[in-house]
Parts: structure tokens; C-alpha cells; sequence
């Protein structure tokens, strides 16, 4: 049995005091690893159904075999399995600002690192995604130009509260078009949210994206009792020629 509270790892990164931490659940006897940015808490494994929700919601909106996936924000790995669990995909790349927390995840330092440092298909990238989103070069910095038909993104809390004033631009109507360039005809954006649906921003995707749509996700939260909700917004580019 893990010890009660473990803090195993901490460093400075140019965002903030990051932080990795185990505890263990007094209710279940599960350890729950948890991410802290400063006094932020960022991520726990305790609610992974809206992170792994963004994964199948994106994926599902898309046909056909040999898919190329890109996400944005590794974190403790929720979606980038989920995405790796597709049979379809042939290709993942997770995009991470911080090379502490691909770190993590090459020395085993949380759950789902072994897996996703073991499958072929899947390759850490460390970036700043919002940097590359705008940039024609893209988000694959070894083919630059690259496409991919689905483009999944889980870094701030959602559009209106973001972790740092630049990844702003990105949920406007010309960091969304900058975006959009990087999916294939008929590729899917999908944007995980903390908030309520957004009638704003989903303006803001509509102006852009032919097709979009907000999804809720609701998951049970023993902390503080009942029932929790997640936004996932799924956007779609014009289909190409058949």
C-alpha cells in the first residue's frame, strides 16, 4: 500500500511551480495522482471522463481507417489513450509545453506513462501548441505542413479561462482559421472545456467551422457529492471530393 500523501515530483517551469502528487482515496484505497500549477490544481485521475470523452466524441465524428491524431496537452495521458484505443489511428502526436510532465511519463512516474511511451504510434512532442497552431509550419515540427484529420485540445480550463493570456488568440475567429489549416478535409477540432456550454464561443466556431456542436459530459464527483459536467465542443472542415 502506497503512503498516504507522496509528492513525487516538483520544479520551477517558466509557467509556474509544477507539481506531480500521489494521495491515497480513504474512501476507495486508490491512489489518485493529481497536478498542481503554483496553487492551481490542474488535473486528477480522480475525473478522467471529460478528457476521455474529448477523444471518443472527436474521433467518432470521423470515417475511415489510418487516422493521424493530434492533441494538445498531455497531461496525465486520459485522452492520449483514449485516442491510442481508436483500432483507426494510425498516428498520435501529443503536444506538451512542458517537458517536465513528458518527463513524467518516460520515467514512469504516472499511470498510463509505460503504455504510452511504449506504443509505436504515439510520440511526446514538447512545444508550445498554441505557437504551432498559428504557425503554417504546424504541429509536427520533424514534417512541417503536416496535416491530421483530428486535431483534440485539453490545455486551459476552457476559452474564457485561460492559463496564460496568449493561448487567448486561439479561440477567436482568426487563431481558429490558423487551426483549421492544419486538418485534412473533413477533420475534426475537439476542444475539452471546464465550463458550461459557451454561446459566445460557440458562435466563435460556427463563423469558423462548418459544422460544430457542444457536448456535456456528466461524471459523478465524491468530492463534492452528486453530479459533475465537462463541455466538449466537436468542429468539423468541409468535406473533401469523393
Amino acid at each position: 500500500m502506497s503512503a498516504r500523501f507522496q509528492e513525487i515530483d516538483w520544479r520551477p517551469t517558466p509557467m509556474g511551480d509544477i507539481s506531480l502528487r500521489r494521495r491515497r482515496d480513504p474512501v476507495s484505497g486508490a491512489d489518485v495522482y493529481e497536478v498542481k500549477l503554483g496553487d492551481e490544481f490542474l488535473m486528477s485521475s480522480l475525473f478522467t471522463a471529460g478528457e476521455i470523452a474529448l477523444a471518443e466524441l472527436g474521433l467518432a465524428e470521423l470515417t475511415g481507417t489510418e487516422l493521424d491524431v493530434a492533441v494538445g496537452g498531455l497531461g496525465l495521458g486520459y485522452t492520449a489513450q483514449a485516442v491510442l484505443d481508436d483500432p483507426r489511428v494510425r498516428s498520435l502526436a501529443v503536444i506538451d509545453t512542458l517537458a517536465e510532465v513528458i518527463d513524467w511519463h518516460q520515467r514512469g512516474l504516472v499511470p498510463l506513462g509505460d503504455r504510452l511511451t511504449s506504443d509505436a504510434r504515439c510520440r511526446l512532442v514538447q512545444g508550445d501548441f498554441f505557437a504551432m497552431a498559428a504557425d503554417p509550419g504546424g504541429l509536427d515540427p520533424s514534417e512541417p505542413g503536416r496535416r491530421f484529420h483530428a486535431v483534440l485540445l485539453d490545455v486551459d480550463h476552457s476559452p474564457r479561462h485561460v492559463l496564460h493570456p496568449r493561448h487567448a488568440a486561439l479561440y477567436r475567429p482568426a487563431g481558429l482559421r490558423a487551426l483549421a489549416r492544419h486538418l485534412h478535409p473533413g477533420g475534426i477540432f475537439a476542444l475539452w472545456s471546464n465550463d458550461p456550454p459557451d454561446e459566445q464561443f460557440a458562435s466563435v466556431l460556427a463563423e469558423v467551422f462548418p459544422r460544430s456542436a457542444a457536448h456535456v459530459v456528466d461524471f459523478d464527483n465524491p468530492l463534492q457529492g452528486g453530479t459533475s459536467t465537462n463541455t466538449v465542443y466537436v468542429a468539423g472542415t468541409e468535406p473533401g471530393p469523393r
